[in-house]
């Protein structure tokens, strides 16, 4: 790389967000020391955005949603917030709630995210993720599994958008007969309004 030249990679990526690692493979860097004093000149002359140790982003516009994946990896956004966005749960929550080897709740740049921990045979399982726009994002069926996995007495709101084939399908990855019965509850009191 081109000395002097180390900032328009990161700017020209479709990322938003980058870690340490990233930004070193980017400028084709081994040299972990020199990378982050790079990354400290960039932070200090306002160039680049510390979200926190570690994670950095182009400029305040970043995507919260990206940031939510970067933070504990692997991870997943799913739960109430892809459920919200669905229209499953009617209920605003302004956490961002995301499937992760561990259960914490971080706060960065005003924003909380609130992780929940899955086995790791669950988190890696891509059935019923989505990749899009640098993240990985829980399916509708996957995010409405996911949280009445963790939480037996969740509630939702509505669940006419379903595709409960999707959700069979999906289903036997959590190996767990209580989730089933559950399952069947909340798909037979759907199909009675219907």
């Amino acid at each position: 790389m081109l000395k002097g030249n180390y900032l328009s990679p990161i700017l020209r990526s479709k990322k938003t967000v980058f870690s340490t690692r990233d930004i070193a493979l980017l400028w084709h860097d081994a040299n972990s020391l020199a990378t982050r004093v790079r990354l400290n000149y960039y932070v200090n002359k306002g160039e680049l955005l510390r979200l926190r140790k570690g994670l950095y982003a182009k400029n305040k516009d970043y995507d919260r949603i990206e940031l939510a994946t970067r933070i504990l990896t692997p991870a997943y956004v799913s739960f109430e917030t892809v459920l919200v966005r669905e229209g499953v749960i009617f209920q605003y929550y302004t956490e961002i709630f995301v499937a992760s080897y561990a259960t914490r709740k971080i706060t960065v740049d005003d924003q909380v995210f609130l992780f929940r921990k899955l086995r790791t045979d669950l988190l890696v399982n891509p059935l019923g993720v989505e990749h899009v726009n640098e993240t990985s994002i829980a399916s509708m069926e996957r995010a409405f599994l996911d949280l009445l996995y963790v939480s037996p007495r969740a509630y939702f709101d509505y669940l006419g958008g379903i595709d409960w084939e999707k959700v069979n399908q999906i289903l036997p990855i959590y190996e767990n007969k209580s989730l089933e019965k559950r399952v069947a509850r909340w798909k037979l009191r759907t199909e009675s309004k219907i």
